[in-house]
């Protein structure tokens, strides 16, 4: 008998295979948290800050032979592991009689539950520091990290939630399928799992009553995951491993009747931007400056930044490269600009917003970018996220304008500055539309919180609704049409591709392998048919609804297997 659980598809795919659980986690420490005997305090934390290195270098060793989103993610838990404060904490209480694993297990444990109380992307980071943790005691105890199962014949993963690390060397040619019972559309495991081209399901909660050994059918573009599935599903799976391979991209985005849509690369690295120039990408859509930023206890120099910008700006010598100023507070805190005891960070101090608390050092990058762009032959773009008003529009293009930088722009990402998109986008050059951040807050809804996932998609009406208004906004602008491009996950999905096209937006930005399906999608519609296609979804009453209709009208979806 076959039983059907929903969850969140995040990354396209229909497959069927036997489950294996990921083992279960580094239980606590449970032989005594006191010293034992002989055994004097300075060893203790000689033995933990031992351990602490090799875990840290073992994740470094990973991140080098790693590429893209997983090196990224590798380099970012092997930081985390070689925590000065984390260390310290544990260290502390070392000092005090405590054994190294219930030490590190204590500290972990406060910084995790510190973390979980900020709410959005900083909850995220708990599972991170758990994660850590939990590498930390298995080498203290001389046993094998959790990770992903071995399996003779390939598999379909479950898992909980998975940690970054685990998720970032997930191979493809062993798992066939990813389903966790947590998580959500922007968590770690998502991202990953989009850019190895692996189906995923997220926030599937029913799941945990899936054993090794059951055999399920996934299918990552509808959410749904059935145990013991039968001939349709078999008949799904099969129509999806003989797929039509995507053309490469050829470098231009365009529809079938040859109206252009060029499709630019988010990057958020020097490194980055010449993989995604390497794919083809017309431009940088998004250039994620918080790169120079994070792990840092001070501000980068102004020569850090330079260098920093215009190795992203020579990979794109000759074209468009859009820089967003540094998006911190929120889910992305500095120590030395944000304020991590705000109540409620995600509507709190960020982005924009951090100027007016901490004067300067938004000039000082601006005056970075600046000077990266006079050395360069790439177009450079510079916009503000967070912002919410006209008059913060204008007061951005302002600054813009008196480091010489000629076209400013806004990311729009508030509700307000899409209502108010005609007046907003008046005072600047373009604007950008954040999906990931418009739609958390037009739903009300945490994107990184599993329970709210269904209202954390872009393919919301309310959503798409608004981004038509931005789309409207910038035509009828003062001094001519400016244009509105997209530079959040929506812009990844060939199908909403089609929608955000009909609905007026001018360019795309995605994950440079994203650039394959949706190039190959826009150019079966023309003009006309897009814009009748955006329509459908926008008179949908739920996102599934819009979803199913648009996918509907574009057969070829599953020609690709998208």
């Amino acid at each position: 008998m076959s039983t059907t659980f929903t969850g969140v598809g995040v990354s396209a795919g229909r497959v069927i295979g036997p489950v294996r659980r990921m083992p279960d986690p580094i239980a606590a420490p449970s032989d005594g948290a006191l010293l034992p005997e002989g055994i004097t305090a300075e060893q203790e934390s000689a033995r933990l800050a031992e351990a602490t290195r090799a875990v840290a270098a073992g994740l470094k060793e990973r991140a080098a032979t790693a590429t893209g989103d997983a090196a990224d993610v590798l380099k970012a838990t092997a930081l985390m592991a070689s925590d000065k404060s984390l260390l310290k904490s544990a260290t502390k209480l070392v000092a005090s009689g405590t054994r190294a694993e219930s030490a590190i297990w204590e500290a972990a444990d406060a910084v995790a539950t510190q973390l979980a109380a900020l709410g959005g992307y900083m909850a995220e980071r708990a599972t991170d520091v758990l994660d850590v943790r939990a590498r930390i005691v298995a080498e203290l105890r001389g046993v094998p990290a959790p990770g992903i199962p071995d399996a003779e014949e390939p598999f379909v993963l479950w898992a909980a939630d998975l940690a970054p690390a685990d998720t970032a060397t997930l191979d493809p040619t062993r798992v066939l399928a990813l389903v966790t019972s947590g998580g959500g559309p922007q968590s770690h495991t998502a991202i990953v799992a989009r850019s190895l081209g692996l189906p995923a399901i997220v926030a599937a909660a029913d799941t945990v009553v899936l054993v090794d050994g059951d055999v399920v059918f996934v299918d990552g573009i509808d959410g749904t995951v059935v145990r013991n599935p039968g001939a349709t599903e078999a008949a799904l799976a099969e129509a999806y491993a003989s797929r039509v391979a995507l053309p490469a991209f050829d470098g231009t985005g365009q529809l079938s009747d040859g109206h252009r849509v060029p499709l630019l690369a988010n990057v958020g690295s020097g490194s980055d931007a010449k993989d995604a120039a390497a794919a083809g990408a017309e431009g940088v859509g998004l250039l994620r400056t918080e790169f120079c930023f994070l792990g840092r206890d001070s501000e980068p120099t102004h020569a850090e930044q330079v260098k920093a910008y215009r190795a992203v700006f020579d990979a794109f010598a000759g074209s468009k490269v859009v820089v967003r100023t540094l998006d911190a507070g929120a889910d992305k805190p500095l120590p030395f600009l944000t304020d991590d005891s705000e109540p409620n960070p995600a509507l709190g101090v960020r982005g924009y917003r951090t100027d007016a608390a901490v004067p300067g050092v938004l000039d000082r990058q601006l005056a970075a970018i600046a000077e990266a762009a006079s050395g360069s032959e790439a177009e450079v773009w510079t916009m503000a996220p967070m912002i919410s008003t006209p008059a913060e529009a204008a007061a951005f293009a302002g600054l813009c304008a008196g480091a010489g930088l000629t076209t400013p722009g806004v990311m729009v990402e508030v509700p307000s500055a899409a209502v108010m998109a005609r007046q907003v986008v008046s005072e600047v050059s373009f604007a950008s539309i954040g999906t990931n951040d418009l739609t958390q807050y037009t739903m009300a809804a945490d994107r990184q919180v599993g329970p709210l996932a269904e209202f954390n998609d872009p393919w919301q009406p309310a959503v798409l609704h608004l981004v038509r208004s931005t789309c409207e906004g910038g035509a009828s602008a003062a001094g001519g049409p400016k244009p509105v491009g997209v530079c959040g996950e929506a812009a990844a999905d060939p199908a909403l591709a089609v929608v955000l096209v009909g609905l007026g937006v001018a360019t795309l930005s995605m994950n440079r392998r994203a650039l394959p399906a949706v190039a190959a999608i826009l150019k079966t519609v023309d003009r006309a048919e897009a814009q009748r296609i955006a329509h459908l979804a926008l008179g949908a009453g739920s996102a599934d609804e819009a979803r199913t209709l648009v996918r509907a009208a574009l057969p070829e979806l599953d020609v690709f297997g998208l």
